[in-house]
Order: structure tokens, then C-alpha cells, then sequence
């Protein structure tokens, strides 16, 4: 599966980094970015978790 996030969409809420430490940082700003252990795809389940835990839906996840 591949992971995107929308950083202008992202508020910083920081959901998707308590709930996916491997998958997702933050910048100095509290934006979401991918990290490299998830660029380039992934099958960690908790990558939907993360998904559903943003509270604008900031994260898609697209399976391959």
C-alpha cells in the first residue's frame, strides 16, 4: 500500500505520529510527513489506524 498526506489539509494534531511512531513524523510546524520507513509502501496495520485517526482525513492510504 502507498501512504499520502495532504500537508496543507494537515492541522497538526499530531494523531497519526502517537498512533503510527514508524510511519509518520512532524515538522517544526506539527505538519504530517511520511517517513522513510513508510515511503515507499507498506503493510504496517496501523496505517489505517493512523487514516482514521486524523481529524481531517489528511492521510490516504491507496492499496496496490
Amino acid at each position: 500500500m502507498r501512504i499520502s498526506v495532504d500537508r496543507d489539509g494537515c492541522i497538526g494534531s499530531g494523531q497519526c505520529a502517537l498512533t503510527a511512531p514508524e510511519l509518520f513524523g512532524q515538522d517544526d510546524m506539527g505538519i504530517v510527513h511520511v517517513l522513510p520507513s513508510g515511503a515507499d509502501g507498506t503493510d504496517d496495520p496501523l496505517v489505517h489506524e493512523a487514516q482514521r485517526a486524523c481529524p481531517v482525513q489528511a492521510i490516504t492510504v491507496a492499496e496496490d
